[in-house]
């Protein structure tokens, strides 16, 4: 823990943690509420799903641009722009008159997640910028890790508020998160602070990096099956359960523990494939559990998994990169697992209405299978941290001399 105080205690660290989480806040609000208020106006729970699914597409595709936009017109004019236009789509779902035919809907949240602010990307662009090369792994970890919040939180957040108040205030609630959260990041000295070069790369050539690319991929498919089990464990015990909030709630905090207890540990280049490894071996356990407790302990060890998993990940593509490509590399990542929770919850949906909760589970496993597989098969893209800097690599001009 004394590895976090110090980090906690660098200048700005502390506050630029706090304001990323309030602003990315409506991450682990907007799905619920959503699914909440659309289901409510026109009950169904199909129709709800295609608006989500239109959000969801709106993010994927923007993630990579607007994080690239930010290295062209610098951070604070494209998350101001991103996040005036995402509030505004949010406080249209939430107050568009009853009767509105769904296709609105599906179009608002299509524009909302096209304009949705690349918090993440801007705040991993400026971590290295502001600690030690050796505090930038821990700094990962520790990013990580607290992200956990938001998912533990936001939709207890937002399911109170719908159940006890209405959706439309739980919609609104998230609004207030995301100006507000929002305003309190884009305006932190270290945001201000921080130029992004502007890449001189073609837009997707980053991708053309085997570190960036075998990062992405295994994103890809570790949200895909973090996805599948979450869908799994709401069809074992019934949706809004106390049974599936628990056993969700420890897969979470498994993921804080695990990020917090393995954020001093090296980086070496098996470091991804063991830690994915472990969460697999979790993942196959969910599909022998036969009970509350056996899968809540399944779901512990494979969340402990994650949130390490993904402090590798984040320091991987760091390092990999011109600093003028961080951002965007990020927004790729970002999109490649946005696709994986797409893609996990459909499968496991399909797998559980033939085989209920354990087909779902079953796939879980699968994807955690190739997430374990991946790392260990591609080891020679993903670089050796030890005793390295995780930094991004400088980008550098030619300087022109004057000849005597």
């Amino acid at each position: 823990m004394k590895l976090y105080l110090d980090l906690l205690r660098t200048a700005g660290v502390g506050r630029i943690i706090a304001a990323q989480l309030t602003a990315r806040f409506p991450s682990g609000m907007l799905s619920l509420a959503y699914l909440l208020h659309v289901e409510h106006l026109f009950h169904s729970y199909g129709a709800a799903g295609l608006v989500l699914a239109a959000t969801s597409i709106g993010q994927a595709v923007s993630g990579p641009l607007t994080s690239r936009w930010m290295g062209r017109w610098a951070m604070r004019p494209v998350l101001i722009l991103t996040t005036l236009v995402c509030a505004s789509t949010m406080v249209l779902v939430a107050l568009l008159p009853e009767g509105t035919p769904l296709p609105v809907y599906m179009v608002v949240g299509l524009l909302g997640g096209l304009a949705f602010p690349p918090v993440q990307p801007a705040v991993r662009t400026i971590y290295p910028k502001m600690v030690t090369s050796r505090q930038l792994t821990p700094l990962f970890s520790l990013d990580a890790s607290a992200q956990e919040i938001i998912w533990v939180a936001g939709p207890v957040v937002t399911t109170f508020i719908a159940t006890q108040i209405s959706t439309v205030v739980a919609i609104l609630v998230a609004v207030v998160f995301c100006v507000g959260g929002g305003a309190w990041f884009i305006f932190s000295p270290e945001v201000g602070r921080v130029r992004i070069p502007r890449s001189k790369r073609a837009f997707g050539k980053v991708l053309t990096r085997p570190t960036v690319l075998v990062v992405t991929i295994v994103g890809f498919v570790l949200i895909g099956a973090c996805a599948a089990i979450e869908a799994s464990v709401v069809a074992s015990f019934g949706e809004g359960s106390v049974e599936s909030g628990a056993v969700l709630s420890v897969f979470a905090v498994g993921s804080l523990i695990g990020g917090l207890a393995l954020g001093h540990a090296p980086v070496g280049s098996w470091s991804l494939g063991k830690r994915l490894v472990i969460f697999f071996v979790g993942a196959v356990c969910t599909v022998i559990a036969w009970e509350f407790w056996t899968l809540t302990a399944a779901v512990l060890i494979a969340g402990i998994a994650i949130a390490p998993a993904l402090a590798v990940m984040f320091a991987a593509v760091s390092s990999s990169v011109k600093f003028s490509d961080t951002a965007e590399a990020y927004g790729w990542v970002g999109t490649g697992q946005l696709i994986g929770a797409a893609a996990g919850s459909a499968i496991a949906g399909v797998m559980i209405d033939h085989f209920d909760a354990h087909g779902g589970f079953l796939a879980a496993a699968a994807f955690g299978l190739f997430a374990a597989i991946i790392p260990l098969v591609a080891v020679r893209a993903l670089p050796d941290l030890r005793g390295r800097d995780a930094s991004p690599i400088p980008d550098t001009e030619p300087v022109q001399t004057l000849r005597s």
